[in-house]
């Protein structure tokens, strides 16, 4: 793993001190959450993802790269006597295996040559939560550069042998100040067998 990322990532996670949550797509969609499964929280973070899968009773990993933000989590994890397999490891080099998950999320995170694997990591009727920036933002938030941001309407084909069942993206369109910005929003299942 490059240290000066992990050393980047282990700082930004070091002094914060607020409860993690789950990302609105998860949060607005929970209802076409399976009542038990495995899922998997990718770039996980502080893991608001991930809690909120394992509250609601599945079996959840969540990968990071930063060791401070997986111990956190795993201390939060533990408090709870939540059922988190939390790991550090680099998800542009440790892949999740095919035919595994049930649900996964991704929030915040970019890397398009993931995608394919992603898609094939879920089991048939598994489903992907996918929310990060765009480069048609209103607010500073997320990455400067435009390579870790989507361009329009990215996600709608990024993942083939899936079926969207709900995506948003708002750009610039209408009252800026108002609405989801700054972000791409989408879930879909996966229909296909492989």
């Amino acid at each position: 793993m490059p240290a000066d990322l992990i050393s980047k990532w282990n700082e930004r996670y070091r002094d914060a001190e607020h409860v993690p949550l789950a990302c609105d797509v998860l949060l607005q969609n929970r209802h076409l959450l399976p009542p038990q499964g495995r899922a998997l929280d990718l770039a996980c973070g502080l893991g608001g993802n991930a809690l909120f899968l394992a509250r609601l009773g599945l079996q959840v990993q969540a990968w990071d790269i930063s060791d401070v933000a997986i111990g956190k989590l795993q201390n939060l994890a533990e408090q709870e006597s939540l059922p988190i397999d939390a790991r550090v490891c680099d998800v542009e080099k440790q892949y999740p295996e095919p035919d595994c998950h049930d649900v996964i999320v991704v929030s915040y995170y970019l890397d398009r040559q993931l995608f394919p694997v992603l898609a094939q990591s879920l089991r048939p009727g598994g489903l992907l939560f996918y929310e990060t920036f765009t480069r048609a933002h209103v607010s500073d938030r997320g990455p400067q550069n435009p390579e870790y941001r989507l361009q329009p309407n990215e996600l709608l084909s990024a993942f083939s042998g899936l079926q969207i069942l709900f995506y948003r993206e708002e750009d610039l369109v209408g009252d800026v100040m108002q609405g989801v910005r700054d972000v791409a929003q989408l879930v879909e299942v996966s229909i296909c067998e492989r």
